[in-house]
């Protein structure tokens, strides 16, 4: 992964952005698969408040070796799954 790559990761989060769902639903019969039902969802995900203070300069990325940004992006994922683990139990029910 290059460094541009991460940096516009991190800019999609601090900015917010909008996933599309599609799930579909296949029946067999005659040995064909037919859909039977197909359900296009939008999700919008709000920015992230962290992830713009970090691209505002609480770090200097450019000036990290490659082995140092592998630390941070390590860091940075490990923070981001601790998050999301701690949030996983307060948006139940929201569907």
């Amino acid at each position: 992964m290059k460094k541009e790559d991460v940096k516009q990761a991190i800019l999609k989060v601090a900015l917010g952005y909008s996933v599309e769902e599609v799930t579909e639903e296949y029946d067999a019969h005659e040995g064909e698969l037919k859909l039977v039902k197909r359900k296009e969802t939008k999700k919008d995900v709000p920015p992230d408040l962290k992830a713009a203070m970090l691209l505002m300069g609480r770090k200097d990325y450019r000036a990290l070796s490659d082995e140092e940004l592998a630390r941070e992006k390590a860091r940075l994922l490990a923070q981001f799954k601790e998050e999301e683990d701690a949030n996983d139990g307060t948006d139940q029910g929201t569907d």
